[in-house]
């Protein structure tokens, strides 16, 4: 459709392996029709390749409609398009007000998944007018179940709904066996083997009785309707090209998923780097990208990517010998022609107190010598390992803002809301109903239950909640309800205009329910606003659930008047990122790896990924500290347990010579210098006392 118009001016800011890359399989390579796998190292333009590459099968013919490109997020596939849109207009000419072609099948796995199994559900046995319950509801319907089924009950401890529903998630994803998992992640709920197959399947019953599907849902059914041979033809013949970025972090149901659309891998690209696999506690393997070349019946191609654009030679040379020593690897050595000489420090210092000391004194310092204080970045294993940090940041008046907190789905007035619609959506959705309907002033849960047992049996629910007859004392407020499900349930309110009935609806239950409604308010307004950039309810809902926006007022408190601030992340939050400076923290056995992850060969290899990760983030100065001793912080009451521990085992004896070795502060001479004042004489014996005592 494009290839009248091809041209190279933008593949000129390419290097060679970028280029072998976006020409894989085109032009005087169209013979070469192999899977590419391309080994992206940190910092070598993974981003700007793969939107080359995409942009590129475009200008070559390609139909976008025929194009999947499967991302780790929603903002990565936006990202992708808008990259991509801006080679093509650079190579097509087009005016700056015509549009880019648009990529229709962009996105991730589960929202993909998810637009898949709507539009085959009469093949495949689903009512496409299914909800999906995002982590909470899920939990809230394990709980339920496990309620149900007597296990709450239990005269031992059984496992929580939250342990329930992860157990259930990782077999799911993993594709490995109850007891395998349990012996190997939950050892401590292995005793409950039976108990926990009969609370699945219970689950499961729930879950198709209120015609709902979980995030797990999305990818098993998915892949399920994947082994049938008719429909997985069906939809390899339906795209041309699938791309998939960060394929380090897939599970083995992606893998299935995408080994059953492109059995060939003729017209497969995957792109990734094994060496910044860290999510396996979300079920992801680093297998999937290390097996990948011989997974089809040709070999994949390999193209290494290992020029890289963010960080000085010194900093990757300490990298690349850290992941140097990993058992299993795709091989590949960074460099750079950005040169320095500062290497990446390793510094040792008494304790935590020492360490938040030094972090403070060394990002004032590096403030006033001209890099602000958001260059700069403290990253740790887990959230408490910055708790010392965070006091003497506050002591001395350093503003911080540390990754995580409350997602914006997970505030109480936001699900609200959010219930709402998917209880006008899906009437037998059991959870947002028995939400919503206690939100009505006089309506409790033996209430909530009846009703919602009623619509579950009834042939019409809608019409079942419309006959209902409330409680004396809810009479008003339910009639106004009541109203606002019909018109929901009606087509004659347009999106988004339902979502502001729903708002006019909440706004005085808002009022009622929270002293600080004035506050959550504005994500009410947050949410209508959203509501605009979606086509429909269903698609509103679904992304939302899927991929939802991080920050919620219920943890803004007071805005940050400071106009700069220091960034404290875990290692896991900060992949994707990259700082002037950065300070690692705990670099010690115990802490990296951490001492619940060693159990095996597989969990102590990808800690060593997860500190690679932390020093590739670095552009200019990497710290890496080590303290001689640390505290337990997750001790019960605190308590003041602390452990003596060495040097990371990931940086050996023969990797020194790769870091500038600092201890701080500097050990003091042992003999007096000019002026110093002598030392006091002893007012006691404490010794001699205790000895005494016994005499």
């Amino acid at each position: 459709m494009y290839r009248h118009c091809f041209g190279n001016g933008a593949l000129n800011d390419l290097n060679p392996e970028q280029l072998a890359a976006v020409q894989h399989g085109t032009g005087e390579e169209a013979h070469d029709q192999r899977p590419l796998l391309v080994i992206a190292g940190a910092g070598s333009g993974k981003t700007n390749t793969l939107a080359h590459r995409v942009a590129h099968l475009i200008r070559q013919g390609a139909d976008p409609q025929r194009l999947m490109l499967l991302t780790f997020s929603r903002r990565a596939a936006q990202e992708m398009e808008r990259r991509a849109g801006g080679v093509l207009h650079k190579t097509l000419g087009l005016p700056a007000t015509q549009a880019p072609p648009g990529l229709p099948w962009s996105g991730t796995f589960h929202s993909i998944g998810s637009r898949l199994l709507r539009e085959y559900s009469p093949r495949i046995g689903l009512d496409d007018s299914f909800t999906i319950h995002d982590r909470g509801d899920a939990e809230d319907l394990m709980g339920m179940v496990r309620h149900d089924i007597g296990l709450a009950e239990s005269k031992k401890r059984f496992p929580l709904k939250g342990t329930c529903l992860g157990i259930y998630s990782r077999v799911v994803n993993t594709c490995e066996p109850l007891d395998q998992v349990l012996d190997g992640i939950y050892p401590w709920c292995a005793q409950w083997e039976d108990e926990l197959r009969r609370l699945f399947g219970a689950y499961v019953e729930a879950k198709q009785q209120q015609n709902v599907l979980d995030y797990d849902d999305l990818l098993l059914f998915w892949a399920e309707m994947m082994g049938e041979p008719a429909l997985a033809r069906e939809l390899g013949e339906r795209f041309d090209h699938v791309l998939v970025d960060e394929y380090q972090d897939t599970n083995r149901l992606q893998s299935q998923i995408l080994l059953a659309i492109k059995p060939t891998g003729q017209g497969v690209t995957v792109v990734g780097d094994d060496a910044q696999s860290i999510y396996s506690f979300r079920g992801a393997t680093v297998r999937n990208i290390l097996d990948f070349p011989g997974q089809f019946s040709q070999p994949a191609r390999i193209v290494t990517l290992e020029r890289n654009y963010r960080s000085t030679q010194p900093v990757l040379d300490a990298s690349n010998a850290v992941i140097g020593a990993a058992r299993e690897r795709h091989a590949k050595n960074l460099w750079t022609d950005k040169s320095a000489s500062q290497r990446a420090q390793l510094l040792l210092v008494p304790g935590e107190a020492e360490q938040a000391r030094w972090v403070a004194d060394e990002v004032l310092r590096q403030r006033e010598a001209g890099s602000t204080l958001k260059s700069q970045a403290v990253l740790f294993r887990t959230g408490s390992h910055s708790a010392a940090l965070e006091l003497e940041l506050a002591r001395r008046d350093i503003p911080f803002v540390k990754f995580g907190g409350l997602k914006f789905l997970e505030a109480a007035h936001v699900k609200d809301m959010l219930a709402v619609l998917r209880f006008a959506q899906n009437p037998r959705g059991r959870m947002a109903g028995f939400r919503v309907l206690q939100l009505i002033a006089g309506i409790g849960q033996a209430t909530a239950t009846r009703l919602l047992d009623a619509m579950g049996e009834a042939a019409e629910a809608v019409e079942t909640l419309a006959q209902f007859t409330p409680p004396a004392q809810a009479r008003q407020e339910w009639e106004q309800f009541a109203t606002l499900y019909a018109r929901l349930q009606g087509a004659q309110v347009a999106w988004p205009a339902d979502l502001e009935l729903v708002r006019d609806w909440y706004l005085p239950q808002l009022e009622r329910l929270h002293d600080d409604a004035q506050v959550r308010k504005l994500d009410v307004e947050q949410l209508v606003r959203l509501a605009a950039g979606y086509a429909c309810r269903e698609r509103f809902l679904t992304e939302l659930t899927l991929d939802p926006p991080q920050a919620t007022s219920d943890e803004s408190g007071v805005p940050h008047l400071d106009e700069d601030y220091l960034i404290l992340s875990t290692i896991h939050s900060a992949k994707g990122q990259e700082w002037k400076a950065v300070h690692v923290l705990n670099v010690v056995d115990g802490c990296i790896p951490s001492d619940m992850a060693t159990g095996s060969a597989e969990d102590i290899e990808e800690e060593r990924r997860l500190l690679y990760v932390a020093m590739t983030r670095a552009r200019e100065r990497l710290h890496l500290i080590v303290p001689q001793r640390f505290y337990v912080t997750q001790q019960a009451g605190g308590g003041d347990r602390h452990l003596y521990a060495g040097r990371t085992r990931f940086i050996t004896e023969a990797m020194l010579e790769k870091f500038e070795q600092i201890t701080w502060p500097p050990a003091h001479s042992a003999s007096p210098g000019p002026g110093a004042q002598p030392q006091p004489q002893p007012l006691m014996q404490v010794r001699a006392r205790a000895r005494a005592a016994w005499r």
